[in-house]
Order: structure tokens, then C-alpha cells, then sequence
């Protein structure tokens, strides 16, 4: 719950996020955590943030990343069919880790077309096998105005997370004891969510941001080195 907490905060301030906080350690805990589960409680804060930012969001922006995520998913949903626990735990470590070096690049990318796609069929394929879908679209939309990149990441993170979820059914990995175990775990993301609202104004996103940063590096570690002890 404190990790879901901490994850939905900083989504909720600075746009994405919670999976990368959220997923490498709660899959120290257990591995059913990842990736249904955060996906699950990523539909549920996205939603929230994209009604607050609704106005913010331009779907026909999103329309080509939307397409490129439905391939990306089921090439997502592949890999959770070939690999193990401990290979999971790598990747999940590894994609974590690629995702702040991501964050920290001075990279402008202007979105067009292509770019989208490219964008939303990365972030699918990641998001579908390790929850982690941000930062491909975070990366591409940076340089928007601050509530205009919440509300769009939102906004796809919202079908996207649905298109993760739907992939994971036949392949078992969302059933109901999925569900049942994502249930505790909603009240500590809608009080990340309201503090985040409360707060996020008067924090600094920069310090937010690189806080986040440094612990999803040692959370990244942590998973990665957890994947090779178990080899």
C-alpha cells in the first residue's frame, strides 16, 4: 500500500510514473503484483487524472500512439508467455533502469505520426509485460505544458492500460484472484492521488521528479539483482 501510495503521488504530479515506483519491489513481494495488478491501479488513478484534465486532452493527438500500442501489447503479451520469474524480474529491473537513463537524456523529440506509433507500440509492449508503459510516451510528449502532458498521458494511459489487461486474460495473467488482490491496494492510490492534488502546486516537479528518480534506481537494482541471485 505504500508503494502504491508513493507511486500514485508522483503519477499524479509529474504524469507517469507509478509502475516504475511501484512494480520492481512489489514484485520482490509477490510476483503476481506484475503486471495486472498495477495495471489495474494505473487505469484507475489515470482515469481520475484524465477526468481532472479532460479539457487538456487532445485525443486526435493520441490516435496514432493508440494504434501502435495494440501490436506493441500482444508482442508484450508473447514475452510473458516464454519467460520465467527470474527472467522477469531482469527485464522488469532492466526496463526500469532504461526508463530513468530515458528521464535524464537532453533529447527533443517533436511528435508526429511516426513517432506516435513508435511510441505507443514500445509503450505497449513494455507496459504489457512489466507495467512499466510511460516512459516511451513521456519522453515524446516532455516538452508539452505541464497539465497538457498529464491530461494526454492520462488519457492514453486510460486505453492503453485496458488494452494491457484485455492481452493478459487468455494468457492467465489477470484472472480474479488478480482482481481480489488489486482491491486493498485502490484506497492507498486515491489518497496519493488527493494528496498529489493538494500538494503538487506547491512542491517543486523538478524535486519531485529527480526523488523519484533516485528511487526507482535502487528499486531497478534491487529487482535486477533479486533476477540474477535467482539464476
Amino acid at each position: 500500500m505504500g508503494l502504491i501510495f508513493l507511486g500514485s503521488f508522483v503519477q499524479t504530479a509529474i504524469g507517469f510514473g507509478l509502475a516504475i515506483v511501484a512494480a520492481p519491489l512489489l514484485f520482490q513481494l509477490s510476483p503476481e503484483y506484475v503486471p495486472a495488478p498495477i495495471c489495474l491501479v494505473a487505469l484507475f488513478i489515470s482515469l481520475l487524472n484524465a477526468r481532472k484534465l479532460r479539457s487538456e486532452v487532445s485525443i486526435g493527438g493520441l490516435k496514432m500512439a493508440l494504434y501502435g500500442r495494440i501490436p506493441g501489447s500482444i508482442a508484450g503479451g508473447a514475452l510473458l508467455m516464454w519467460v520465467s520469474v527470474s527472467t522477469l524480474s531482469l527485464w522488469l529491473g532492466g526496463m526500469v533502469l532504461i526508463a530513468v537513463l530515458v528521464s535524464l537524456l537532453p533529447v527533443k523529440l517533436e511528435p508526429n505520426p511516426n513517432r506516435m506509433f513508435t511510441a505507443g507500440f514500445l509503450s505497449g509492449f513494455m507496459g504489457t509485460s512489466s507495467s512499466i508503459g510511460g516512459p516511451p510516451m513521456a519522453l515524446l510528449l516532455q516538452h508539452q505544458e505541464a497539465n497538457s502532458l498529464r491530461g494526454n498521458l492520462s488519457a492514453f494511459f486510460v486505453f492503453s492500460s485496458i488494452i494491457s489487461l484485455i492481452v493478459q486474460i487468455p494468457i492467465g495473467f489477470f484472472t480474479w484472484s488478480h482482481l481480489v488482490i488489486t482491491l486493498p491496494l485502490i484506497p492507498a492510490a486515491w489518497l496519493g492521488y488527493v494528496i498529489a492534488q493538494k500538494v503538487v502546486h506547491r512542491v517543486s516537479s523538478k524535486g519531485i521528479r529527480y526523488s523519484a528518480l533516485v528511487l526507482c534506481l535502487a528499486s531497478g537494482t534491487t529487482a535486477i539483482w533479486q533476477g540474477l541471485s535467482a539464476l
